[in-house]
This record gives structure tokens, sequence and C-alpha cells, in this order.
């Protein structure tokens, strides 16, 4: 596998995609052109050593999904709704750095404040509903252990009740078939094979590094770091399942990582399974469009490392 891991998400009619540098993301305007969106990472935060540090360093999943993923969204929504296009055809050269006229600026209140709004929503809907309704059933739950596990399964129905839900939105189903796309060409890339439509047509919809397997992971470890606590007081325990939440990110990163390492190990495909299965409730076959849009944005992140296409 490529020593640099690529990845992103889907985000309304496009795909954002993320590598050691920058990130871009590509969106399918309504009169079918990509645009293309390409800016620095934030060495803040990519850069410094809270990438580095093993534990650590997956907390910059939490700021690629609470920003990048909100800013991101709000651009394609701009692209996908509102008809916003570049003058330019796809190129990430022309696109990269400050946004050109027209271009959506990827900042300002409307953006943190849905940052804040998102967050507290998930934080509550599945952290803080899950362990007060632990709570309720709690006297009739013998050991700490498994009320802690109650917990979980209650937090991972949350979960697949919200995905299922929502992937029956029509709007959401075209984001998911992105989700695949973005999982089909990094698939490619990681293969060594070219960056066309025919070549990642050819790949599955799962990816051992997906979000949604991220997820699983975080909950079967949430269980087990939460259970260190016992049963404590409802403050405490609803206190705790937010304030852990950066530590059984790290353990969770960590995970992952060993898997997308040794993911061609039988034991290890046996282990990522699981979250393998649970990707067909957010992924879907993308059209041969949507492949395109997935690319373009690797193939700028991939030109901004410095790493080149894939010969053909």
């Amino acid at each position: 596998m490529p020593e640099i891991s690529y990845g992103g998400q889907a985000v309304m009619e496009g795909v954002m995609m993320r590598g050691a540098k920058t990130m871009s993301v590509a969106v399918r305007a309504p009169n079918g052109r990509i645009v293309l969106h390409s800016e620095p990472l934030n060495q803040a935060i990519y850069g410094s050593w809270i990438a580095k540090v093993p534990f650590v360093r997956g907390t910059t999943l939490l700021w690629d999904t609470l920003v990048l993923g909100i800013r991101t969204l709000m651009f394609s929504a701009d692209v996908a709704v509102e008809g916003l296009e570049s003058e330019q055809e796809p190129n990430c050269a022309s696109d990269a750095g400050e946004p050109g006229p027209g271009e959506s600026v990827f900042s300002g209140p409307l953006a943190w404040g849905s940052l804040v709004l998102s967050l507290g929503i998930a934080l509550g809907v599945f952290f803080v509903l899950p362990a007060l309704l632990t709570r309720l059933i709690d006297p009739y739950i013998p050991g700490d252990l498994l009320s802690n596990l109650v917990e979980a399964l209650i937090r991972l129905g949350l979960v697949l009740l919200y995905v299922w839900g929502v992937g029956h939105l029509p709007d959401i189903e075209r984001v998911f078939a992105y989700h695949g796309a973005e999982h089909k060409t990094v698939h490619a890339y990681e293969n060594g094979c070219p960056l066309t439509v025919e070549s990642v047509r050819t790949f599955g919809t799962a990816h051992e590094r997906c979000g949604t397997s991220f997820i699983l992971v975080m909950i079967v470890i949430s269980a087990l770091v939460f259970s260190l606590f016992g049963r404590p007081t409802l403050l405490v325990r609803v206190l705790s399942r937010v304030v852990l939440i950066p530590i059984v990110v790290g353990v969770a990163y960590e995970v992952l990582k060993i898997g997308a390492k040794y993911g061609d190990r039988w034991w290890m495909r046996a282990l990522l399974s699981p979250g393998l299965l649970i990707q067909r409730l957010t992924t879907r076959e993308p059209d041969d469009d949507m492949l395109e849009v997935a690319i373009a944005a690797l193939e700028c992140v991939v030109a901004a490392d410095g790493r080149g296409a894939v010969a053909e």
C-alpha cells in the first residue's frame, strides 16, 4: 500500500479527499461540469506532533469530520444546489489557495455555527442518550461490564437506525453512492491501478479505513473504556462519555491503522468483517459520472503530494 493513506468523505454531488499536504473537494455542478476546489491543510493540526504520536494522532479524525466535513459539505451545497461554478476546467493548480471569484469561502459564522450545532446533536443522540436510557434499566442489569455493554449496544442501535433511516432519502442515497465512488477510487490507487473510470469501476465499495467501520470499532472500544468507571452517578456517567471521546477515538484509530496494514491476512479480514458488512448501509454502487468526480478529487491531492498519477 502507498506510504500516504488517502481518504475522505462524500458530500452533496461530490467527494472530498485529503492527502498529506492538501484537501480537495470535487462537485458535479448542475450543468454537468466538475467544480474543484483545493486548499492546503492546516499544518497546526496535520504538521504538528499531534499527527505523529500514536493514540493522539487519531484526534485529527475529529477535525476531518467536524471541520473539514462541515465546510466541504457547505461548499458542495453551494455548487450542487445554487449552481455555483468555476469558469475554469477542473485544475488543482488554478483552484488551489485563496478562493477565486464566485467560489465558496469555507469559513465564517455559518460554518462554525453549523459545526457547533452538529456536534451538539451528535453528542446528545449518540453519547448522552444511550447513557440516560441505560440508567433507566440499570437496576435490572447484573454487573458493571454488562451495564456498559448494554449501553454500547443501545449506542450501536441508534447509529444503525439513523443510518438506515436517512439512507432511504433520495438525496442521501446519492451521497452514499459518492461514498462508494470514494472507496473504489482509493482502492484503485492503493493497488497501483490507473485512475480511470474503467479501472476504478472494478473495485468494491467497502474499505477497511472507512468512517463507518471506525464508528463500529469506536463503539466496541468505548464499552471497554467506559467499563473502567463501573456504574457511576448519572452526571458522572454522562460527563465521562463526553470527556473520554478523544481517548476512545485515539485507540480506535490505531486499531484501524493496524487493520489497514494487515488487511490482507485472513484473521484480520475476519475481525474487520462486521465493519465491512455495515458499510452496505452507507455505500451504494456509483455510476460513471460519480467515479469521475472522485477521481478528480484524488488526482488533485496526489499531485499536490508530488506523487503523480498512476501510469495507464
